[in-house]
């Protein structure tokens, strides 16, 4: 799996799952039209131009297709805060890709654009998602209620976080295995 800036001819591999309900069923957004895929890589296409950049989307390729998507988002540069999420096609659910998304994501934050914590959320419904989170080394730090409208209702999201000092740790234990 590798990581790419996201491309306006991507928006049809994004519409492949951005349209499905079983992706986009703990979200706020989707399934989506055409149009609001096409818009939303557009944005997504368009905040690589910003300066200073607060959003780094990227497409994930595998199996020489696109098949899922990552984003880091700067949260605060002053407190160097960031924000992970991640969108993986479910024909590869279930196969490591999110977890080598969300891995390709902390790094970059850690390494590149030097944060100290980085968080990601999930509907506490979504425990694949979670696996993934923990996978990740993040820790779980609690749940916040009702922070998202979505179509069956109010949803709570299960906060994790995974400071610098315990990503380099974790990296070290990687290297010595």
């Amino acid at each position: 799996m590798t990581l790419s800036r996201i491309e306006l001819a991507d928006w049809r591999a994004v519409h492949s799952w951005a349209s499905l309900a079983q992706v986009c069923r703990f979200q706020t957004w989707g399934p989506n039209t055409e149009e609001q895929t096409r818009a939303f890589v557009a944005t997504a296409v368009d905040a690589w131009t910003h300066s200073p950049q607060q959003r780094f989307p990227y497409a994930a390729h595998a199996e020489g297709d696109v098949v899922g998507m990552g984003e880091l988002h700067i949260r605060s540069r002053g407190q160097r805060q960031g924000e992970i999420t991640y969108v993986v096609h479910p024909r590869v659910w279930g196969r490591g890709i999110g977890t080598s998304i969300g891995t390709e994501l902390l790094a970059r934050g850690f390494e590149e654009l030097r944060l100290h914590r980085i968080h990601a959320t999930c509907d506490p419904r979504n425990l694949g998602s979670a696996r993934v989170l923990g996978k990740l080394g993040m820790t779980w730090e609690g749940r916040q209620r009702h922070t998202a409208l979505i179509r069956d209702g109010w949803r709570d999201s299960e906060l994790f976080g995974i400071l610098e000092d315990e990503w380099r740790a974790k990296d070290r234990r990687k290297a010595d295995e």
